[in-house]
């Protein structure tokens, strides 16, 4: 309980100098970069593995588990997708 009244009664700085927002974004520019970087090239693997999936449904026939499989691929391809694309919003909603 003494944390919590101590955090009630603390008075927080919320502004921000012009020196802090330019490290901030030194910081942030790099580290966008890579994030791009890997959103793009999970991108393409994605592409790639979406394929592979309706390539494996499309032959699978009669067989009920190699759909299935393919299924969970492209199901899996698209929620992994949706995370890394979605992941700034999620951020910036929590900043």
């Amino acid at each position: 309980m003494p944390a919590a009244l101590a955090a009630e009664r603390a008075e927080l700085d919320t502004d921000i100098s012009a020196e802090d927002q330019a490290r901030f974004d030194a910081i942030l520019q790099p580290v966008m970069k890579i994030y791009n970087f890997i959103k793009y090239v999970s991108s393409a693997v994605a592409v790639i593995f979406l394929l592979y999936a309706g390539i494996s449904f499309m032959s699978s026939g009669s067989d009920p588990r190699q759909r299935d499989t393919a299924k969970s691929i492209a199901t899996y391809v698209i929620l992994g997708l949706l995370i890394i694309w979605a992941a700034p919003m999620v951020v910036q909603l929590l900043i």
